[in-house]
């Protein structure tokens, strides 16, 4: 990872590791980022920002420290200077200084590891993996977990898509990003589906899917 990574503040969007996300990049400050990663490494750090941003969007408004580096696959760069990119999450980060040199955000981040398992943890991942599967035919409604090639993921790999693609708030997703653990991630995961399951059925709350 860089000693500056560049960042990518958004109000809506959470990066997971291993995880493709397609972004169309239309402000000058992040065209410039954009190019300038692909110039170098292809490293951006996607970093959720805190409610309140629309304050202060032009400007640096805080973000949540803990985001997902990813490195750009493919880019377009389209005639006017706006970019479609494809970004591929590749690990957790922490930020731990903010560099204001340059018209867009760049930090100084710390990597973070997820948790060793323990040794019970691959069979109780892989109960919330079956638990997550069953849950999914109520959860896909408006979420792209539908088209995600289930069988053939790990089950990293599919809790993490789970966690990006699905119908959650931002700060639901941000949570589950957050989690020290694959263990953890997932179990969270179980237990959000299953609430907003339970909502669904009952009348006058809001469904998992709305």
């Amino acid at each position: 990872m860089s000693d500056l990574l560049p960042l990518f503040p958004l109000p809506n969007v959470v990066l997971f590791p291993n995880v493709f996300l397609p972004l169309h990049v239309f402000e000058p400050r992040y065209r410039e980022m954009v190019a300038d990663a692909i110039a170098g490494d292809r490293m951006i750090g996607m970093v959720l920002l805190r409610p309140g941003w629309e304050h202060d969007y032009e400007g640096r408004p805080p973000v949540y420290p803990i985001g997902s580096s990813g490195v750009i696959t493919h880019f377009e760069r389209l005639t006017d200077g706006r970019y479609n990119i494809m970004l591929r999450g590749l690990e957790r980060f922490r930020i731990v200084e903010e560099d204001h040199s340059r018209a867009y955000r760049r930090a100084i981040v710390e990597r973070l590891a997820e948790q060793a398992p323990g040794p019970d943890d691959p069979v109780i991942v892989s109960r919330q993996r079956e638990k997550l599967e069953e849950l999914l035919a109520f959860a896909v409604a408006k979420a792209r977990a539908d088209s995600v090639n289930r069988p053939a993921m790990s089950d990293e790999d599919l809790i993490n898509a789970l966690a990006q693609y699905l119908d959650l708030e931002p700060l639901e997703k941000q949570a589950l990003l957050e989690r020290k653990s694959l263990r953890s991630r997932a179990e969270s995961l179980v237990e959000l589906l299953e609430m907003k399951i339970m909502m669904s059925r009952t009348p006058g709350m809001s469904a998992v899917a709305h």
